[in-house]
């Protein structure tokens, strides 16, 4: 939808929880409320694991089962287990050690931008985080082919997009298999070879957990990326006084990075959950088995939660849902903020005073329920 925040509010005003069918077919029970959102972010009754669903909707079938055995379909142990594993790339050492290289990826790219008007989706946002998480895991730069079209399809809202869905899968578990293969004849100082090494070595993770844990990071890792710097772009194109003032060095990226993921987060809705035993949120009963949605976009809205929730406002405490909560918390926050901090701040100090070419509501949106994300963002200068 192109502006989900004024259906939520509505939808705060009317009840803390609200059960809806998908487009797939599914029964859910979505809730909206801060408190509410976050105490269920949090709670161990409610199971990541697919198994605990009493009922599946279409899409449930795009999957092939060797992509399932992820984090987001997991609960502890198996959880804790995979998390400690992955977690050692995501340290704040390893994080600042990737910064020289994302610095250059980021200015290889502002050296390529033409004479206005620019596409800052296609010329920055799209292609930075792609090079930074083929360089994480090792993957060469000249395999990317298709993976923003996977992406899309994978998340794509409309009824009838089960089939293309299936049919990206199979593409993009292909595309892994033959990396893993590669990898194993010839591993490097990579993250891939590592989970690599985990799995035949030392017998940590079971090879359909291997090939999950590569998907996963590939897509959550490249396309909420993508979505945290299109947002936070867009949030400084339409206050330029906060864009002047990231100019001038008198805010910092990243407190506008952290109101981007309350104002407007790259992801609409946490990971599905399945209740597993009868339980009461926000007053309203969800039986054992019923599948929940947490809205990110509308709890960060929250006005009981926040003042002037509809303003941008980088000065305020960061106290946002934008990255989750509890223990399946966003692992790769850090490396997101550290991407959007280094090519906002790149971006802004080279350029002049930015402008969007055509008026805020003739921006195209992604087509997704998921996500909130731009397909393009044209400025000139």
């Amino acid at each position: 939808m192109t502006d989900p925040h004024q259906a939520y509010a509505q939808l705060r005003k009317t009840g803390p929880v609200h059960q809806t069918t998908t487009p797939d077919g599914a029964t859910v029970w979505l809730v909206t409320r801060y408190q509410d959102v976050r105490k269920a972010l949090a709670d161990p009754g409610l199971s990541l694991d697919k198994g605990n669903a009493h009922s599946t909707g279409l899409h449930q079938s795009s999957m092939p089962p060797e992509l399932d055995a992820h984090l987001l379909n997991m609960d502890p142990p198996d959880h804790t287990r995979l998390r400690r594993l992955v977690s050692k790339a995501f340290t704040p050492r390893r994080i600042e050690e990737l910064k020289p290289r994302i610095q250059a990826q980021t200015d290889e790219l502002l050296d390529a931008f033409t004479d206005p008007p620019v596409d800052l989706m296609r010329a920055l946002a799209n292609p930075l985080p792609m090079a930074v998480i083929c360089e994480l895991l090792g993957v060469p730069l000249d395999a990317r082919r298709d993976f923003r079209a996977w992406t899309n399809t994978l998340l794509a809202s409309a009824p009838d997009a089960a089939k293309e869905s299936r049919r990206a899968m199979r593409e993009m578990h292909q595309f892994l298999v033959e990396i893993i293969a590669a990898k194993r004849t010839h591993p490097t100082d990579d993250l891939l070879s590592a989970m690599i090494e985990a799995r035949d070595t030392h017998d940590s993770l079971t090879e359909p957990e291997l090939l999950a844990m590569a998907f996963l990071i590939l897509f959550a890792g490249y396309d909420n990326t993508v979505n945290l710097i299109g947002n936070g772009l867009l949030a400084l194109l339409l206050h330029p006084q906060h864009a002047q003032a990231v100019r001038d060095r008198n805010i910092l990226v990243r407190d506008v990075l952290e109101e981007t993921l309350r104002w407007n987060a790259p992801f609409t809705l946490g990971v599905r959950r399945f209740a597993l035993e009868d339980i009461t949120i926000g007053g309203v009963r969800i039986p054992a088995g019923g599948r929940v949605w947490v809205s990110l976009i509308s709890a960060n809205r929250d006005g009981t939660h926040f003042a002037s929730p509809a303003s941008f406002d980088p000065h305020r405490a960061p106290a946002h849902l934008g990255f989750g909560h509890g223990i399946h918390y966003c692992l790769g926050a850090p490396l997101a903020r550290l991407q959007g901090e280094v090519a906002i701040t790149s971006l802004f100090h080279r350029f002049g005073r930015l402008k969007l070419t055509v008026p805020v509501t003739e921006l195209k949106w992604v087509p997704s329920f998921h996500k909130r994300g731009l397909q393009e963002l044209t400025v000139a200068w």
